[in-house]
């Protein structure tokens, strides 16, 4: 990997604002107001971390697809000014790392090992396996007393339970794995905190490894456990793989759930269009829609430069950090028209939530697939859902990496 020399600033360090920014408490579901503004007045400009380093944040919708498909930004999470989320992320980087924060050809080479588990074909095959269980949970909830924290009785255990079945590992287990990533998803999360959650769901995943070795079956986990096998990994390289599937499979989808459901609630005539129609293709058109207007995944995508890019009257150069502002750059007028109006009959394929480019989501088949049978059923099945607490009575996750609410108290 090349080094570089410390970046420096064409920019007075007055003038740089500090990354992430705060929402509107008054618009849980947008970007914060400050995006907006850079967007429209300095779309490729410095901002201020946590560590005090100064990465470019880009905020325009073609400049982030751009710079996602260049191969002159990197992924590597070890290069010296990779601008880090926060210290505990960076911690959890250097514990295990994956090929998500890697550049081809090894990014290739470990990704292509679990891309047939998540391929469109194979996650199709699962979409009567994901109904059955939405449509359990339902049956439950139905069935006793309200009002329910939709969190906990369906948004989690519906990514939980499919995560479990593709990857072989016991859904018996999930408080545990979920206990921890809770904590690795987390900003205000301390280095000694992440060193431990990381290390124990290490240590969780090598002995499902090891099981898989000894008594292998039809899931991700015995596809790994096989390529150990043949040489072609290391354990620890292959419970860190098991370790992303396991967390990422589970925690975004839960949170679209739970934060697309409130979204929706708020937004009455969106709901009865969606809850209306037995249009797949409206059911599919909503989905794309809501993953646009919410972007879950807000503090955007994390790069550095490996050689001087020119990008929006801008030089970005060598070795100067980058963070891709994918929630805002949804949100780009000059992509999606009346951006910050919610519409599930918008064709919003193309947004950027799942990244783009060679490092875009490798679980988005899944991912899509489960929302589509979440919104496409429960809206349907509790016609009448609705909040059971005030809007401003709802925990949201401006602590998260990834955004949601903790609660969502419902009733019908």
């Amino acid at each position: 990997m090349s080094t570089f020399s410390a970046p420096g600033t064409d920019v007075p360090p007055a003038q740089v604002a500090d990354y992430p920014m705060t929402r509107a408490a008054h618009c849980p579901f947008d970007p914060p107001p400050a995006l907006h503004t850079l967007q429209d007045q300095a779309p490729i400009s410095r901002v201020r971390l946590w560590d005090g380093s100064s990465p470019w944040l880009v905020t325009r919708y073609d400049d982030v697809r751009a710079l996602l498909t260049d191969p002159r930004i990197s992924s590597e999470s070890d290069h010296p000014h990779y601008p880090h989320l926060s210290p505990a992320q960076k911690e959890r980087r250097r514990q295990s790392r994956t090929f998500i924060n890697m550049d081809d050809p090894e990014h290739a080479r470990l990704r292509r090992m679990v891309t047939a588990a998540f391929s469109i074909r194979r996650v199709e095959a699962l979409r009567p396996a994901i109904q059955k269980i939405v449509d359990g949970l339902i049956a439950t909830m139905l069935a006793g007393p309200k009002p329910v924290d939709l969190v906990q009785e369906f948004a989690l255990p519906v990514p939980s339970l499919v995560i479990c079945e593709l990857l072989g590992v016991p859904y018996a287990d999930h408080d545990f794995f979920q206990a921890n990533s809770k904590i690795l998803v987390k900003t205000t999360t301390t280095v000694e905190q992440a060193r431990v959650a990381t290390q124990q769901l290490l240590d969780y995943l090598d002995r499902q490894i090891g099981v898989k070795l000894g008594h292998p079956a039809h899931d991700a986990l015995s596809t790994l456990a096989e390529r150990v096998r043949a040489g072609e990994l290391s354990r620890s390289e292959a419970a860190s793989m098991g370790m992303l599937l396991l967390t990422a499979g589970h925690e975004t989808t839960a949170n679209m759930i739970a934060l697309g459901t409130l979204a929706l609630l708020q937004h009455p005539d969106q709901l009865g269009r969606l809850r209306e129609s037995d249009d797949l293709k409206v059911v599919a058109s909503a989905v794309e829609e809501l993953l646009r207007y919410l972007t879950i995944v807000h503090r955007g995508r994390r790069r550095v430069a490996l050689a001087d890019i020119e990008v929006g009257g801008v030089t970005i150069r060598a070795g100067e950090g980058v963070v891709l502002a994918n929630d805002v750059a949804n949100r780009d007028p000059d992509a999606f028209p009346d951006p910050d109006q919610l519409d599930v009959d918008r064709n919003a394929r193309h947004h950027v939530a799942f990244g783009f480019g060679v490092h875009q989501c490798l679980g988005q088949p899944l991912a899509r697939v489960e929302l589509q049978v979440v919104y496409g059923t429960l809206y349907r099945r509790i016609p009448t859902l609705k909040l059971a607490v005030d809007l401003d009575e709802i925990p949201f996750k401006h602590d998260g990496n990834v955004y949601g609410v903790y609660e969502l108290p419902v009733t019908w």
